[in-house]
Parts: C-alpha cells; sequence; structure tokens
C-alpha cells in the first residue's frame, strides 16, 4: 500500500471528501501543520479482508432507558426527542419551533435543540413537544416485547405503561448477524459512561450463548463469544489507564499500545470510561472517550457509534486521536467533522428502531466513505 501526502502546509486530516475545510477549521488538531497529510490507498478489496473493531454506545444507542438517571423507555425515548427537535427564540421571546420532524442536525443555521435552550425535561411530549406525541407512540409500539411472550430478566424491560419493551435494541443483534453473514471479522467494544455495562455483558452473552432472543433464536450458531467482565478506562492530564481483570495498560508506555490492545480484541466485551474527565473537561471533545485512529492500518478499520457525537466539538463525547505516522506514537486530535459518517457515526435512535438493518447500513456508509476518502487523497 502507497502512503502519500499532502500540502507541506496543511495539517494531518482525514478528509470526509464533501467539502473542503478552511484553516480555522484545521487548526482544532494538534498535530504539527509542518507534516504532510498521512493517507494511504484502500480499495473492496481491503474492505473485506480488513478487521472492523465497532465501539458502541449504550444509552440512546442501543439501549432505551438510563440506569444512572433512573429514565425507563418511555421518559429516555422522550429526553432523546429534545435533542434532535429544533425551534429558536422568537424577538418576543417565545420560543418557537422550526420543523416537525425529529432530525440529527439543525434544519437551519439559527436552529437550537429544545435540550440545548431547556436543558433535561420532563415530560416533553406531554408538554412542549406535543406535536411529536405521534413519533413517540410510535417508536414505542416498535419497540414492544413479542405479543404473548413472557418477559427475558435480560433481555426485556417493563416500561413505565407497565408494558414489555426490548431492551437491547433488535438492530443491535442485526447487525451481528449481517457482518457474520458477510464473513467479516470483527469485534464489538460496549463504550459507556453510565452503569449499564454489566447487565449488558450478561444480556448479549444470554442472546448469544442460550438462544434465549425470540427474534433471535439462531444467534448460537454465529459462535461469538462475549467476555462478560466489565473493564474500565479512566483518563488524566497525563496518561489514559485501561484496566479490565489481568489486563492493565497505560498511554504512559506510549499510545500505540492502547491502539494495538483495542485492534486484537477478540468477541464482544466493554468498557465503562471516564464521565468525570469528560465534565471536568466542560463536556468537550477533549474530555471524551479516547479513540485511537491509525490511517496507515492495512488491517483494521474502528468505527465508534453514539448518540452524543456532534458535528461541531463542543459536547460530542469521543476524542479522536489520529496517529500522524505509520508505526509511529505521536497523535493529534481530530475536528469531529472531519471523521462524520467515516469512523464516527452519530446514532439516530429512531432509525435504530424503526429499521433492524440501521446500525448494518451505518457501518457499510462508513466503510465506503473511508474508501472514497482515501481514493480521493491519492488523486
Amino acid at each position: 500500500m502507497a502512503v502519500f501526502g499532502g500540502n507541506s502546509g496543511r495539517q494531518p486530516e482525514l478528509h470526509d471528501g464533501t467539502s473542503s475545510r478552511n484553516d480555522s477549521e484545521r487548526s482544532c488538531g494538534t498535530g504539527d501543520p509542518a507534516v504532510p497529510v498521512p493517507r494511504r490507498l484502500w480499495s473492496p478489496h481491503d474492505a473485506q479482508g480488513k478487521k472492523l473493531v465497532l465501539h458502541v454506545d449504550l444509552n440512546n444507542t442501543i439501549l432505551v432507558s438510563d440506569a444512572v438517571t433512573g429514565q425507563g423507555t418511555i421518559a429516555a425515548l422522550d429526553y432523546f426527542l429534545t435533542t434532535v427537535t429544533w425551534g429558536k427564540i422568537s424577538k418576543r421571546g417565545k420560543w418557537e419551533w422550526l420543523s416537525d420532524s425529529p432530525s440529527l442536525l439543525p434544519p437551519c443555521e439559527d436552529a437550537v435543540s429544545y435540550y440545548s435552550q431547556y436543558g433535561r425535561t420532563h415530560g416533553f411530549t406531554s408538554g412542549a413537544g406535543r406535536r411529536f406525541r405521534g413519533i413517540l407512540d410510535e417508536h414505542l409500539d416498535l419497540l414492544r416485547w413479542p405479543e404473548g411472550l413472557e418477559g427475558d430478566r435480560e433481555l426485556s424491560i417493563k416500561g413505565e405503561d407497565g408494558r414489555l419493551y426490548h431492551w437491547i435494541l433488535p438492530s443491535f443483534f442485526q447487525l451481528l448477524k449481517d457482518l457474520v453473514q458477510e464473513g467479516r471479522e470483527f469485534a464489538i467494544l460496549f463504550r459507556t459512561f453510565g452503569s449499564d455495562l454489566p447487565r449488558v455483558l450478561r444480556a448479549v452473552h444470554r442472546a448469544l450463548n442460550e438462544g434465549a432472543h425470540p427474534l433471535f433464536p439462531e444467534l448460537p450458531e454465529l459462535k461469538l463469544s462475549v467476555n462478560k467482565t466489565p473493564g474500565r478506562i479512566r483518563c488524566s492530564s497525563g496518561s489514559v489507564i485501561l484496566s479490565r481483570a489481568t489486563d492493565h495498560i497505560s498511554t504512559q508506555d506510549g499510545e500505540r499500545g492502547l491502539y494495538q490492545f483495542f485492534s486484537s480484541v477478540q468477541g464482544l466485551g466493554g468498557f465503562q470510561d471516564d464521565f468525570n474527565w469528560w465534565t471536568c473537561n466542560t463536556v468537550s471533545i477533549h474530555g471524551g472517550k479516547p479513540l485511537w485512529i491509525d490511517p496507515f492500518d492495512q488491517h483494521v478499520q474502528h468505527i465508534f457509534i453514539d448518540d452524543n457525537i456532534r458535528q461541531n466539538d463542543e459536547g460530542t463525547v469521543v476524542h479522536p486521536k489520529v496517529f500522524l505516522d505509520p508505526g509511529g506514537a505521536e497523535t493529534r486530535t481530530a475536528c469531529t467533522s472531519e471523521l462524520y459518517d467515516i469512523t464516527l457515526v452519530q446514532n439516530d435512535l429512531l432509525r435504530a428502531i424503526a429499521d433492524t438493518n440501521y446500525f448494518t447500513q451505518r457501518v457499510h456508509i462508513c466503510m465506503e466513505n473511508y474508501e472514497k476518502n482515501l481514493q480521493q487523497g491519492a488523486g
């Protein structure tokens, strides 16, 4: 594979292939602006043989509930709608809606989400957001546990209305099936600030090993292993430390070691990330869940799926760190917009509920965009 650079005056970046960026937008990285752009050629043959490591958030990504905040299925979905509905304060000082349809991105430049304006709101669709009540009810119906079946101690959850719902979205299990059927080598790492990780690992193990999921009784045939021991990632100004059972890795020994660890994992497992570090960094990109990306790696592609990924770096929950040289130790912080739909996926919870193929489609889009990005760099 060839490695090639861009103009020597540019900062190293992964180009998204959709629009050019000005110098001020490039300045969010921390690498040496004199270093050439690191890129390498990539082909569909690489995509088939490349190992995928998927870092997957839990709450509002594959779960519609939150143990930390005490939100059940209905409250969690109601809250999510406040983050994807848009308006602005009028000249009279009153809130006015700018769109009747939820969307991840604002419908216009001056739009802000209801959550951004008013914070966490209880009973949103019963009050200010009642125009979205039909969307809430529609997606709750799609989340319903199969009619007539008893609930499962790990895989189902009783909602505030007394009804049974899927605890883990069926689209996640469909993703596992699809990746195995495509013959891809892959690993799944759950990455969460919350406290749901132990139960998620138990639930996924139950589905994959006991055939307990009513919609996917054939999952044990996939032969996927689950490490049920939760790990921890803790951050400070001087290092990132990962621990799980006998594993103990620190960036004090170099960032490459953590990248190699994540790249070598097998099966499914998970880590609780450092929420305190994120809040200490004013919930910005520099305090986010660390993700190392090596654009020179011919064998592994990392993708992070999280509902709190944003196109701007304020409030985004993942800290992407891109290696500058093949086999090198130095990294830079990449802008979220650089990697959006390439290595970073902002989860659309409503689509993940409504379409069982959603996660598979998002992974395919990332792979295709990554290929286009590198091919354009070659040009």
